[in-house]
């Protein structure tokens, strides 16, 4: 046990062969259960999870026939290790990509109960990104501001980062069929994680590159995930500030919504009229730069309410020596 509590991780892995077996190895003693979900691989990688299986009784083998998506895959592991009684469930990648030492960071905040949610932020330090392209970091400060919008969240950073841990407690809030299943679970999961209530947490913690090779393209996934974040904002609108509650902020929001793509309108319907048909400009392009003024302010106004009513959400970071004792407590926990 860690901390008197109950610890499982996720591993989800699809053709992870090659690093599958020196990622589940890796987690700390203190892990109680290891859910490593065989996600439909083409390769070896269920056979040696199952080798491990019978190795160590806390390796547990789950398997999809077929890929579903990481996300699925995820919520396999949840679904397990909340069957069997486990407190808080982290999730690391089969690509060998998330550093164990850096798993104290994200339990303590939950055992303390300072967080409902932890997630890594490689992002936050100019060091913490050694190793990551500069298209992987567009892609990642790209989706860290649509992701702010569409969850609510307004401090978070680095979205995409998988390397998180939940209290069962607060995942068995939610439908799992309702999770989104591929690559943008995370941030549909935050979407859902404010929209109750609940506190997340960025832990900091650097990248980390190896051998491993990215099965995301960003190119299709970055618009994918960001229809999939639209979508989901107006979701947690009516969930949140419409059903759970009434806030003024969503007149804010649509109001700014409908007037900047008008006065956008207007502002093309008076230089048409200017530079084609010789029409007077003033009296359109007044009319218009109001509306475009009224609908930003009125979008400004929805955004400061919003980051207002938000949960809190805290950043922290832990020293070395602070990960040393976490990994002591855990070992001691454990004995």
């Amino acid at each position: 046990m860690y901390r008197g509590h109950l610890i499982g991780v996720v591993v989800p892995a699809f053709n992870e062969w090659e690093l599958i077996h020196e990622t589940l190895v890796a987690i700390p003693s203190y892990v109680d259960r290891i859910y490593a979900v065989d996600d439909g691989s083409t390769d070896g990688t269920g056979a040696v999870i199952e080798k491990l299986q019978e190795i160590e009784g806390r390796f547990v083998c789950l398997r999809h026939e077929r890929n579903r998506g990481v996300g699925a895959a995820i919520i396999t592991g949840y679904q397990e290790a909340i069957a069997e009684g486990v407190d808080i469930i982290a999730v690391m990648a089969g690509d060998n990509q998330m550093d164990p030492e850096e798993l104290p960071g994200l339990l303590d905040p939950i055992v303390e109960r300072r967080a409902d949610y932890t997630k890594g932020n490689r992002l936050l330090y100019r060091g913490h990104r050694d190793g990551m392209g500069k298209w992987r970091y567009f892609g990642n400060t790209l989706l860290t501001f649509l992701t702010r919008i569409g969850s609510g969240y307004w401090h978070l950073s680095d979205p995409q980062n998988g390397y998180t841990a939940i209290s069962s407690v607060v995942f068995q809030r939610f439908s799992p069929e309702s999770i989104y299943p591929w690559y943008g679970y995370c941030n549909d999961l935050l979407v859902k994680l404010n929209a109750y209530g609940f506190r997340v947490m960025d832990i900091t913690m650097p990248a980390r590159y190896g051998r491993e090779k990215s099965k995301i393209r960003y190119s299709t996934y970055i618009p994918r995930v960001s229809w999939l974040l639209l979508r989901k904002f107006f979701w947690r609108l009516r969930v949140k500030y419409l059903f759970l509650q009434f806030h003024p902020l969503v007149l804010f929001y649509l109001m700014g919504i409908l007037l900047i793509p008008l006065g956008l309108l207007g502002c093309v319907n008076a230089l048409y009229h200017f530079f084609v048909l010789e029409g007077p400009l003033f009296i359109r392009g007044v009319l218009s730069l109001l509306l475009l003024a009224a609908g930003t302010q009125f979008l400004l106004f929805g955004m400061v309410y919003d980051l207002m009513a938000s949960p809190e959400m805290e950043t922290t970071e832990l020293d070395v020596e602070s990960k040393k004792q976490a990994r002591f407590r855990g070992e001691r926990g454990r004995g």
